[in-house]
């Protein structure tokens, strides 16, 4: 069989060449129109909330504003973890939603139950409002709060 393929390759080379061209050509058409990104993004949605509040230790911060955010967000639609930081002057929630999740809507709902548990945060904390993201981030949103009164 290999036998008579290569023969018939050796007799017939300009329509061996032709073939070849055709592929060439038909994978190059091809090869500039596929939508691959040169990396491409295989994160997860997650919509990330910090918190930075001064003059707090690690321990207060978990009381007083992690674990009542953590609180606010258990049970919000689509959330398949949640995980939290708190260090000195830093309290920071990644809530990571299913994979076919909508980075609009997650921001919302978790923008909706932020609103809520800014009540129950210290008075110099407050929650800001979720920043657009940049085209290019389609599935990553960070929330923050910052402390607005200034350091003694």
């Amino acid at each position: 069989m290999i036998n008579r393929i290569l023969e018939f390759s050796l007799r017939q080379r300009p329509l061996v060449l032709l073939g070849a061209l055709a592929l060439l050509l038909a994978g190059l058409w091809f090869v500039n129109r596929l939508p691959i990104d040169a990396v491409p993004d295989i994160t997860s949605t997650q919509v990330q909330i910090n918190t930075e509040v001064k003059n707090l230790a690690p321990e207060e911060i978990e009381k007083l504003v992690t674990f009542p955010i953590e609180m606010e967000m258990s049970g919000i639609p689509g959330a398949r973890e949640m995980r939290s930081l708190s260090k000195f002057g830093l309290s920071q929630i990644t809530i990571v939603f299913e994979d076919s999740a909508d980075i609009y809507r997650a921001r919302q709902l978790v923008a909706e139950r932020l609103a809520n548990a800014a009540e129950s945060l210290p008075p110099d904390s407050r929650p800001s409002s979720p920043p657009s993201p940049p085209v290019s981030a389609k599935s990553t949103t960070t929330l923050s709060i910052t402390n607005t009164t200034p350091p003694d």
